[in-house]
């Protein structure tokens, strides 16, 4: 049975994927990073049961609160992914809130772009490491069918990881931390092109955004944009800017998006988050389901379900957003 388009997104979900699984969150996995000026700290969360299982790292956004911007934050989202069978990795970036008095005169500070980056193959180095740590988990992980994930600023990380590039401000050299390992993504309002267009009174703080180019982004990626996401303090051209990634990237490409929502697409960084202007259950859970479902349909464990998902979430009298390919 289809899912009325009259039906919550929430309760969509359940009829397209069926009751949530039982979630088991583990932290925090600390490694140890030569030259990294603290511990690279790690949640993960899983599913209760199940083998081989696909893995997801989760970038962070930069943020206005505290915990957010760590392993603490997105649990709306790390939950449902986990929940849909994914094992989901999420890293305390030095660019953490929660770090910054502490790392406030370290080099890369504020924003560390490329460190954030390197944590992300650093933990694909170590997820042996990562499994034997976190209780009933060794073994149970798909080395080979890994995915990463990004908000905001973390969207600009993952962006490099799939294979964008950037401009070092420092230096001048172009930078490739494009891992091979990771074999899709998610971009979850993340930054657009750079240029002339970064004309907002935040461009001049962020250089690294000034180089980017997504021409040589090939891997498969989804990329999600609120149509009422207006970054001003970056860029005068509107919420158009997020969907950048689809547009100056090479196909395969995948656009979501979503109707109403600004820059938190409805409460994703958290649950009940005041930092979060157009909070909606709903819009979230759409996210959710819908990011859940390229996943699973790119890393081939279910062919079927990002079609399921876009017919249930995407037409019909109520649509959460729309859907464009290339």
């Amino acid at each position: 049975m289809s899912a009325s388009a009259d039906t919550p997104d929430t309760d969509r979900g359940t009829a397209v994927f069926g009751p949530p699984a039982p979630v088991l969150s583990f932290s925090p996995v600390t490694l140890s990073v030569p030259g990294r000026p603290v511990d690279l700290q790690v949640r993960v969360s899983v599913p209760a049961a199940g083998t081989g299982l696909p893995v997801v790292l989760l970038s962070h956004g930069h943020g206005g609160s505290n915990n957010l911007s760590s392993l603490n934050g997105y649990a709306p989202l790390a939950n449902l992914w986990a929940a849909a069978g994914f094992a989901v990795v999420q890293p305390t970036h030095l660019s953490s809130r929660t770090l910054a008095r502490r790392l406030a005169d370290a080099p890369g500070a504020p924003f560390f772009w490329r460190s954030r980056a390197e944590d992300m193959s650093r933990i694909l180095d170590r997820l042996d490491e990562i499994a034997h740590t976190v209780p009933q988990l060794a073994g149970r992980l798909d080395h080979d069918r890994t995915a990463v994930a990004g908000h905001s600023l973390g969207g600009h990380t993952a962006s490099l990881l799939l294979g964008a590039r950037t401009t070092d401000p420092g230096t001048g050299a172009e930078v490739d931390l494009r891992d091979p390992r990771i074999k899709t993504g998610v971009l979850l309002a993340a930054p657009g092109r750079g240029g002339d267009v970064l004309n907002g009174w935040m461009a001049d703080r962020v250089p690294f955004f000034h180089g980017t180019d997504f021409s040589t982004m090939t891997a498969p990626t989804l990329v999600v944009a609120g149509d009422k996401d207006d970054s001003a303090h970056f860029t005068d051209i509107g919420p158009g800017w997020h969907a950048d990634p689809y547009h100056l990237a090479p196909a395969p490409k995948t656009l979501f998006t979503l109707f109403g929502a600004e820059h938190l697409l409805g409460g994703i960084s958290g649950y009940d988050a005041d930092e979060t202007t157009d909070e909606n259950p709903e819009r979230v859970a759409a996210v959710g389901h819908l990011t859940a479902a390229y996943l699973r349909t790119q890393l081939q464990s279910d062919p079927y379900a990002w079609q399921k998902a876009c017919e249930a979430l995407t037409t019909g009298t109520a649509p959460a957003g729309r859907v464009e390919c290339k």
